[in-house]
């Protein structure tokens, strides 16, 4: 993995204060810490950064800060903070590292092709682990972890322990799930359809039952006029 060359300046104080001015002048704040050294507040040119990140492919990036007022020091950088609006990089964390001592760090993992069980059965790829913990030496921090899936039936699932080392050490736990195909979800669509069809249906009962009340009370009225008649007529 390549270095890259980071100029950056020492930054008075630790505080927030310090931080915003930073921010306001177009710069990055960060921590730079390591081998036992008292933790160091710097600045970045966020313009600067960006650019170099932008030709790093990966994460776990490592820089040589070269400090104006004298000093160099090969960091990794350990966290990127953003401001979950503006998207905009708020601080940055760099670990101070030599190049011959190994390091623990998180790798991403990628998943390459399409598994079997999806292509010819419709099952489901999950991702459930994005990232792997190894250890290998600075310049020696793979850009990503690539895993092959394409053999994957529906039910199958690729782990940790499937992780193709060269290297670097795997610490992470050999029996961690990295993906699996699982069946396709089944709707029962037919019960759903008839349950709508039910809801909307009419009160025909109700509005039969309506009908039959109407005509007995018309059939009462009847034969009240009926009886009436009759004893008019007896009259």
């Amino acid at each position: 993995m390549a270095v890259i060359a980071m100029p950056a300046e020492k930054r008075d104080g630790l505080g927030k204060g310090g931080a915003r001015k930073a921010r306001a002048a177009g710069k990055i704040p960060g921590i730079l810490y390591g081998h036992g050294e008292t933790p160091m507040a710097v600045n970045v040119v966020a313009r600067t950064f960006q650019l170099a990140l932008q030709k790093h492919k990966g994460g776990n990036a490592i820089v040589n800060l070269s400090l104006d007022g004298g000093g160099e020091y090969t960091a990794l950088i350990r966290d990127v903070q953003y401001d979950p609006i503006t998207h905009h990089v708020l601080h940055l964390d760099f670990q101070h590292i030599s190049l011959t001592e190994t390091v623990e760090l998180e790798v991403t993992v990628h998943l390459a092709g399409i598994p079997v069980g999806v292509k010819d059965g419709g099952g489901i790829l999950e991702h459930i682990t994005r990232s792997l913990e190894v250890r290998c030496l600075p310049t020696q921090i793979p850009a990503a972890l690539e895993v092959d899936v394409t053999h994957l039936n529906i039910g199958e699932s690729v782990h940790a322990r499937d992780v193709v080392v060269k290297d670097f050490e795997m610490l992470s736990d050999p029996d961690v799930t990295i993906a699996t195909v699982v069946a396709p979800t089944v709707i029962e669509e037919t019960a759903a359809v008839e349950g709508a069809v039910a809801a909307a249906e009419p009160e025909v009962v109700t509005a039969k039952g309506k009908k039959d009340d109407d005509a007995e009370d018309k059939d009462k009225d009847k034969d009240k006029d009926k009886d009436k008649k009759e004893k008019k007529d007896k009259k």
